[in-house]
């Protein structure tokens, strides 16, 4: 049942042209973005739209204009260089377009408040920027919308299952106050979070929405988290707001969907996943669901794997 927000946001649902041509433009920055010759001027070519024109389906659909955008983008990389290269600042810098090590420190300060040189030194978590496909959101409130109509979940129910063992570890984790789901979450908290856990090294697994335990569950909050896993010995500081728990050792179990063939259908593939743990019994392999030991992981899907989803269980004999 759809919430009050999500129709409003449905009731002003842009022309869908407008969303094909900033999901296209997204797809140009993310595959040319290091090409020698690439641009802010470059990318309006490409898109036959003037900059001003760009600029304003930018600010409406993702919050910045075409070049605040780009200039994440390259931030986000620089930040990656400094930490997976030996690279000098100043290369780094012209790597990522900018033309001088000092306007390079600039950017980069007032994007993460603290200079590239200190980063490589501490390598404390970022909020690196993450290129959502704006056709995936509106993708996802048309499956919202039409939920009752949708058939893919239900035949979608092959599932790969491994198992992982966990030791002792860390959860870093985001508590939502009133978020249910993916969708709510986002509405709710932002973005940033994908980011700044992704930029984490030391990560099991790459940062998921997740359901807590009750037990981790701050009073106010909902079961509605996103987190990421990392061993004991992880003390850097984080951002206001994000919370550690030390995880008892359990088994993670992943479920894994087919691929499929419509970049569109990754609500459907996830649900479906879902649908197969649900009907999975682990006692007939030697486990147990222990929810109360650890989070449950929902990974999200792409078409080329599926969707991948983790929950806790333990072993029985």
């Amino acid at each position: 049942m759809e919430n009050e927000k999500t129709n409003k946001r449905f009731a002003k649902l842009p022309n869908r042209d407008t969303i094909e041509a900033v999901h296209n433009i997204q797809n140009y920055i993310r595959l040319h973005f290091q090409d020698e010759d690439f641009s802010v001027e470059r990318v309006c070519v490409e898109a036959g739209y003037s900059r001003r024109h760009v600029d304003r389906m930018f600010q409406f659909f993702l919050g910045q204009p075409l070049k605040d955008y780009i200039n994440s983008v390259y931030l986000t990389q620089s930040a990656n260089e400094l930490i997976e290269s030996d690279a000098s600042v100043l290369d780094v810098a012209l790597n990522c377009h900018f033309q001088t090590h000092e306007g390079f420190t600039r950017s980069f300060y007032r994007k993460f408040h603290v200079t590239p040189s200190q980063y490589r030194k501490t390598q404390i978590p970022l909020p690196l920027f993450t290129q959502y496909p704006i056709g995936h959101y509106y993708a996802l409130l048309d499956y919202v919308q039409n939920k009752e109509d949708q058939e893919m979940n239900q035949n979608m129910n092959l599932c790969m299952i491994t198992a992982k063992e966990r030791p002792r570890r860390k959860l870093i984790y985001l508590p939502a106050k009133n978020a249910d789901d993916y969708f709510s979450y986002c509405e709710e908290m932002g973005c940033d979070w994908e980011g700044l856990m992704n930029s984490i090294p030391e990560k099991y697994e790459s940062a998921a929405l997740i359901e807590l335990p009750s037990a981790l569950v701050p009073e106010g909050f909902s079961k509605t988290a996103v987190g990421v896993e990392v061993p004991l010995s992880f003390e850097n500081p984080l951002p206001e707001g994000y919370r550690t728990a030390e995880l008892e050792e359990c088994i993670m179990l992943y479920f894994q969907s087919e691929p499929y063939e419509d970049e569109n259908d990754f609500c459907a593939a996830i649900e479906s996943t879902y649908a197969a743990i649900e009907k999975y019994r682990p006692e007939q392999y030697g486990y147990r669901f222990a929810y109360d030991l650890a989070p449950s992981f929902n990974f999200g899907a792409e078409a080329a794997t599926g969707a991948r989803l983790a929950v806790p269980a333990v072993g029985i004999s």
